[in-house]
């Protein structure tokens, strides 16, 4: 059986991983997260009796905890999802993004890298450390064009910033100290657990409630979206055949302007909820003034993990968005829980 050190496990993505991960079979979870606001418990209570499920809630700063759960279950691989993710709340508060994305994730390869060196020779060749990353590291694209895995780095946020320069981390315990490291900058994700700040999950809820959707700017901003079980069946093959050292990009090619994703959303809405008194919930589009510093278009190429290793998506966007608005309108009790006082769908990140 092969254990997992996994880090912001009861987050979004992370959290999904870990589902994908246990689904398997072969595979032992050690689930390090700190619960902040996105961290939730919920996601996961279907595993709370699976001793193959094993939850810890730290920091991936406390150098003391993460070299315990090293030495303790010495696991194959270490897969760091762990950061604060939202650019709104960057403009907010960056140190935060300062504390846990570039710190924390300083304090995790140095850990790592000790555990590692310190590991038989077999398992040291095994080991690797996967850093979950994101496209916004690259900056804004022009209206043509794609982020490969030589694009520069033009982070435009705070957030961006904390992840690239966790990024360089990474990269410099490689080329510095050998550590097996792999990254995956990945687009935009979307699907089940999403925390409702963000834009998806954010406007199905207000749009079943009722309030405005919020727009920013011209709604003309694109993204790349990936459903994120496609996201982590990618994660599951870089660890399984991704080169130590490499960069791996993982996108949806499913790119749409902003407004198009609240135009299909309310559309889907419409279907699934005949006798709402809100529709057509299109109606309920309100243009806000932009973000701060509002990247205009991010878009991966995606042909180097399809090519060397064999993935791509199996959602399209239609197909994914649907299972979305379907999974948000069967489990209101989640969504209750999550949204316990400290978030309310107010608008963050104005100067």
């Amino acid at each position: 059986m092969q254990t997992l050190l996994v880090t912001g496990g009861a987050g979004f993505i992370g959290g999904n991983f870990v589902r994908l991960s246990m689904a398997r079979g072969d595979v032992r979870v050690i689930n390090l997260d700190l619960l902040t606001y996105a961290g939730n418990p919920d996601t996961l209570a279907d595993l709370d009796d699976d001793p193959r499920h094993v939850f810890v809630r730290g920091d991936i700063g406390d150098r003391a905890l993460v070299a315990d759960l090293l030495e303790r279950y010495r696991p194959a691989a270490i897969v760091n999802f762990a950061a604060e993710s939202h650019v709104d709340r960057s403009i907010d508060g960056p140190a935060d993004f300062i504390r846990t994305n570039v710190v924390g994730t300083f304090n995790l390869l140095d850990c790592a890298r000790r555990h590692w060196a310190a590991l038989p020779p077999t398992e040291a060749q095994a080991f690797r450390f996967l850093h979950v990353s994101t496209d916004e590291v690259y900056g804004s694209l022009g209206p043509e064009g794609l982020f490969t895995e030589e694009t520069p780095y033009a982070p435009n946020s705070p957030y961006s910033a904390s992840k690239a320069g966790s990024d360089h981390l990474v990269r410099a315990w490689h080329h510095t100290y050998g550590l097996p490291v792999l990254t995956t900058n990945c687009s935009n994700n979307y699907g089940p657990y999403q925390f409702p700040e963000k834009l998806i999950p954010l406007m199905i809820l207000n749009a079943v409630a009722g309030r405005p959707l919020p727009i920013y700017g011209d709604g003309g901003n694109i993204r790349d979206w990936l459903y994120v079980e496609d996201h982590c069946r990618a994660i599951w093959r870089v660890l399984e055949a991704g080169i130590p050292g490499e960069v791996y990009n993982v996108g949806g090619n499913s790119e749409r302007t902003n407004l198009e994703v609240v135009d299909r959303l309310c559309a889907i809405l419409d279907e699934l909820l005949p006798d709402s008194s809100h529709r057509p919930h299109a109606r309920l589009k309100t243009f806000v003034t932009d973000r701060p510093g509002h990247d205009r278009r991010y878009a991966i190429d995606a042909s180097k993990i399809k090519r060397e290793l064999g993935w791509e998506p199996r959602e399209t966007f239609d197909s994914g968005l649907r299972a979305t608005v379907q999974w948000y309108l069967d489990n209101p009790a989640w969504c209750e829980r999550v949204m316990d006082g400290s978030y309310r769908g107010e608008r963050l990140g104005q100067i």
